[in-house]
């Protein structure tokens, strides 16, 4: 029987989801209105900025629990608080817009707090099996929150794509860990990795096609090519505040395991899932910098740029060192910010209480709102990679760690993608400086004010501060195994 002593790694797990529990219950007995909502919504990220202080609060060492099926390191660490800051920070966003549309209903936080315990233990997984339940505990809460406007038939078709297609690759990663299974006679990361290494450099073709069918399951979560397709229907139909979600926390959850099993689990096998990880990185980026340019609906164009910056940081991925996981590490760190900030830009679209999501409605925003304006581009400088900001940065450890590896032809398509990508980013600053002024929008809302300016400071203080990111992800990065 484990004592709460031996379960202290699992703390900030625990504590969300006996939270989640306790939120679920005031909300029922109180009223069910939108005060009731915003209080219960408040309750929860204070329970996520408790679980983050638990997770910084955790020793320096590595530690396991249930048969080493879950792990906690430096790695599961520095992922965790990145979750955690894209649940807080979409939770932030949500007050106002649910508000706006009569939909801020208490079970919008507790299925946040939810989704963000699976993302949780699939940061720290270390076994198939829990890192099947981490993922569908997110995915289940994930595709309620796609729906959640249920007066919306948009949302509704979004939470239908988004459960039919999710499902489906559920399924193809639950077949994978069946191979896997089969052939190594373990669920376990380490014992599937001393099974998998072999003398005479050839790997079992059972293994190989489980390891396949794993990173088509992880491809679909983090929206990676071909694996892409539900993507921008998705975002586009999904209330915004959700959409700012999907795009933050469980990618970052989804590219953490997705490391985690590749370094751990099949290091042996870093030739096969190389070459799988190089051809859906140029997809990525390539599909997302070009598909992205005929949009005009600002949500869309996220949604390939989500794709497109998903293929960058895969570049540091497909390096297989310390350097391209530091990389990694710090282009999620990097590119959550600026989606958060861009969402909050996003919802800041407002005239007479409706959403404008038309990027030509951006005209002239300069001219009614200059620090809206101040802010939206520099984000966009950011996303683009433009330098000295902290976009370019997180391009270019990346980059650098691709070359080093001897991929410079990668490098060199991230660089031309980047270039193509800009495009679509320049084009809003112009609209936003040069053209014509519209009717001027809303004024900003207290908490989506707060997500601008805190990603704002966030993209430009990188540039004079960089150093503690860049140690904190160095020191993340030497926890997995190289």
């Amino acid at each position: 029987m484990p004592t709460l002593a031996s379960l202290s790694p699992a703390l900030p797990e625990i504590v969300l989801a006996v939270g989640a529990m306790v939120l679920l219950m005031i909300g029922v007995f109180r009223d069910d209105d939108a005060d009731n909502g915003e209080f219960i919504g408040g309750l929860a990220i204070v329970l996520l900025v408790f679980a983050g202080a638990l997770i910084v609060m955790q020793p320096a060492s590595s530690a396991s629990l249930f048969n080493d099926a879950f792990v906690v390191d430096g790695f599961a660490r520095f992922m965790k608080l990145l979750v955690i800051i894209g649940s807080i920070g979409a939770l932030l966003l949500s007050f106002s817009y649910l508000r706006q549309v009569g939909s801020l209903r208490f079970e919008y936080s507790v299925l946040v707090v939810l989704a963000t315990v699976g993302m949780l233990m699939m940061v720290s997984a270390n076994d198939l099996i829990s890192l099947y339940i981490g993922l569908e505990l997110q995915s289940l809460a994930l595709y309620v929150l796609a729906a959640f406007r249920r007066d919306s038939v948009r949302s509704s078709e979004a939470g239908l794509k988004y459960f039919v297609l999710g499902a489906l690759s559920s399924g193809m990663l639950l077949y994978g860990a069946s191979l896997t299974y089969g052939f190594t006679g373990s669920t376990s990361f380490p014992v599937i990795a001393s099974v998998a290494t072999t003398t005479d450099g050839v790997l079992n073709i059972g293994l190989v096609f489980g390891l396949v069918f794993l990173l088509v399951g992880l491809a679909f979560k983090i929206a990676a090519v071909p694996f892409h397709m539900w993507s921008p229907d998705v975002y586009e139909g999904a209330p915004t505040p959700v959409t700012a979600f999907f795009a933050s926390a469980p990618k970052m959850a989804a590219m953490a395991i997705l490391v985690r099993v590749l370094g751990t689990a099949f290091p042996q096998a870093a030739e096969q899932w190389q070459q799988i990880i190089i051809f859906v990185a140029i997809a990525s980026m390539l599909l997302g910098s070009f598909a992205a340019i005929g949009q005009t609906n600002i949500k869309r164009i996220m949604a390939y740029s989500s794709i497109a910056h998903i293929g960058f940081a895969l570049v540091g991925l497909a390096a297989n060192s310390q350097e391209g996981t530091r990389g990694v590490l710090v282009y999620l760190a990097i590119y959550l910010v600026m989606t958060l900030g861009t969402f909050a830009c996003i919802l800041a679209m407002r005239r007479k209480d409706e959403m404008i999501e038309d990027i030509d409605e951006l005209s002239g925003l300069a001219q009614t709102n200059l620090p809206m304006a101040f802010v939206m581009a520099m984000l966009m400088f950011s996303l683009a990679g433009i330098p000295p900001l902290a976009g370019f940065f997180a391009k270019f450890y990346v980059f650098a760690a691709a070359v080093k590896a001897g991929l410079w032809p990668l490098a060199i398509i991230g660089v031309l993608a980047s270039v193509v990508g800009a495009f679509y980013y320049l084009r809003i600053v112009k609209l936003i400086f040069i053209d014509d002024a519209r009717e001027k929008f809303l004024d900003v809302e207290r908490y989506t004010g707060i997500v601008m300016v805190l990603s704002a400071i966030f993209i430009i203080g990188f540039i004079l501060v960089p150093g503690p990111l860049i140690e904190a992800a160095e020191a993340a990065a030497k926890s997995l195994r190289f």
